[in-house]
């Protein structure tokens, strides 16, 4: 029989907290010495600033909390204000808003409307906010593949320094009961071990390097080399996410993790539910019908049931090896004419055909006119295009380093699938690796590490995802409207982007404009180069996006 979900929960604690940081975190989180964490009796205001915070912090947000939002207060120079707030959480810890408001009538209502009666729209009315601090990279993915209803902001490989030990040991993941079972648990924790020693000891040879050949400060230049090295990064790496959601978009995630073949995920499932049952306990009691057991043995035995038919019929082949590429595959040669048909709908009276016959029959002269008139008034890239541009689509396959993957797969409202995070399209190595002289170190870990990976998905491919590191590449694809495809282009190619997410949106721009010269002008894509990222100012960004934009006027 296989273990129950607490055997896959990752085996650290992330906090130590004195009785005094108890003391002010209970009434505010439900569970302060554990993984996952719901946020409660918090203004709007500062569990927003607080959860903006998860990208850059090292450490739990719930320091973060203490450290500016509670101690400043406690410990400062106004005894008035810090009685205040004490009498405060003695409050909420002893009654608490719940107790005193009339909460049992609301969860009725919630019971007899959405468990009973089934109208999912009033689950769409409340959330709340969620703090994961010691999730793998596997795992969040998983999370965030989730396309509405959560927003999630997590901690950033590129600005965070991910060779600090933790009582003695790296931060990853150990799926122990897999490995064990494969007998593979030594042979994964020297090679994950290796990998982030070499991250530790190629910071400061790469830093010196940087050093000598650019003008910039140490702080830019370490979050350079930070960047530079996630390549190194297993995809077992555990970070920390603050997710917002609302109570609908939780029951779902809870079924889609609930009976997931990596046990990751059904621990996640469990511990996620506890706690939010604290708090909205119900809006999910849906979860215990029978109804809802067969949902989650339907989404998590989907894949594996068209997986073991291709293995029957000789279907499932082993991918060759690809380089990092972008192939525009699939388009609509009349996504222009579409584009405007969907300008005429929307400015007229016209029932589509008739738009749509209209557009066709417009000469060059008109068409260019009501594009301008359409798109030419954008000063800036935030200036956001209109939705007559959802009316075409395109699709792009694409292969590249898993680490700016995961900035492209921010983006959730566009159709993407990817396939599962392996060694099969070998790893990139950026320019500077090679010319600071630390290649072959580089280059040594990811080879163990890819030889390990490869082992496993032998026997399971899902589990041998932990082992990738973030330098190797993933093969997934776009299915994009041209709304998105602007705001993609433009967001991903500005100065502060990373250099390989930037070289593969200005691939896909090229290759659009080759197809649709007329539209892609008006797309203020940026092609320059730029060696370090997040160089420029405000101000001299603004002033590159002034540039662009009056490059496409004058061009037109």
């Amino acid at each position: 029989m296989d273990p129950k979900p607490e055997a896959w929960a990752p085996d650290f604690t992330p906090h130590a907290w004195s009785p005094r940081d108890l003391r002010f975190l209970e009434p505010f989180a439900t569970n302060p010495g554990g993984l996952i964490t719901v946020l409660r009796n918090l203004p709007p205001e500062i569990v927003g600033a607080l959860c903006s915070r998860a990208s850059r912090a090292e450490g739990s947000l719930l320091e973060v909390f203490l450290r500016e939002y509670i101690y400043p207060i406690v410990d400062g120079d106004d005894p008035e204000l810090a009685a205040e707030l004490e009498s405060t959480v003695a409050f909420l810890a002893q009654r608490g808003f719940r107790n005193i408001l009339n909460n049992h009538r609301a969860q009725a209502f919630y019971a007899r409307w959405l468990s009973q009666y089934g109208d999912d729209s009033i689950a769409q009315m409340t959330g709340t906010h969620v703090l994961l601090w010691g999730v793998s990279q596997v795992a969040l993915k998983f999370i965030e593949d989730q396309r509405v209803g959560l927003e999630p902001i997590e901690k950033s490989t590129r600005y965070v320094n991910f060779g600090h030990k933790v009582a003695g040991r790296y931060l990853y993941y150990v799926p122990a009961p897999d490995l064990e079972r494969l007998g593979r648990r030594e042979d994964y924790l020297r090679t994950l071990d290796r990998l982030f020693d070499t991250y530790v000891a190629l910071l400061a040879p790469l830093k010196r390097w940087l050093r000598s050949n650019f003008d910039e400060s140490d702080a830019i230049l370490e979050k350079k080399a930070f960047d530079t090295l996630r390549g190194l990064l297993p995809m077992a790496t555990v970070g920390q996410v603050a997710l917002r959601g609302n109570a609908q978009a939780f029951e779902y995630l809870l079924n889609r993790t609930a009976r997931h073949r990596l046990g990751e995920l059904r621990w996640f499932s469990q511990a996620l539910k506890r706690e939010l049952d604290q708090e909205i306990p119900s809006l999910l009691l849906r979860l215990g019908d029978a109804k809802a057991g067969d949902y989650q043995d339907y989404l998590a035995g989907r894949e594996e049931s068209v997986r073991e038919y291709l293995d029957k019929a000789g279907l499932a082949t082993p991918p060759a090896p690809h380089e990092t590429a972008v192939r525009l595959v699939e388009w609509d040669p009349e996504a222009e004419t579409k584009v405007l048909a969907g300008i005429l709908f929307s400015s007229g009276c016209l029932g589509w055909d008739q738009a749509l016959d209209q557009a066709r029959g417009l000469p060059p002269k008109d068409r260019e006119e009501i594009f301008e008139r359409y798109l030419g008034g954008r000063k800036a890239r935030w200036y956001k295009a209109g939705r007559a541009l959802e009316n075409a689509y395109l699709r792009f396959e694409i292969v590249m380093d898993i680490g700016s993957y995961r900035d492209l797969h921010r983006h959730r409202m566009m159709t993407q699938q990817r396939q599962h995070f392996s060694a099969a399209h070998g790893y990139h190595t950026p320019h500077e690796i090679e010319d600071a002289g630390i290649g072959d170190r580089w280059g040594e870990a990811l080879e163990e590490a890819g030889a390990l990976a490869t082992s496993l998905a032998g026997t399971d491919p899902l589990l041998a995802q932990y082992a990738v590191p973030l330098a190797f590449r993933v093969r997934f694809h776009q299915w994009q409207n041209f709304r998105q495809f602007f705001w993609e282009a433009e967001l991903r190619t500005i100065s502060q982007g990373h250099p390989s997410y930037r070289a593969i949106e200005q691939e896909k721009y090229r290759q659009v404009r080759e197809r649709f010269p007329l539209l892609a002008r008006f797309a203020q894509a940026d092609l320059d180069d730029y060696p370090i990222a997040r160089r420029g100012t405000e101000d001299r960004i603004r002033q590159k996006e002034e540039r662009i934009a009056s490059g496409l006027r004058s061009r037109r």
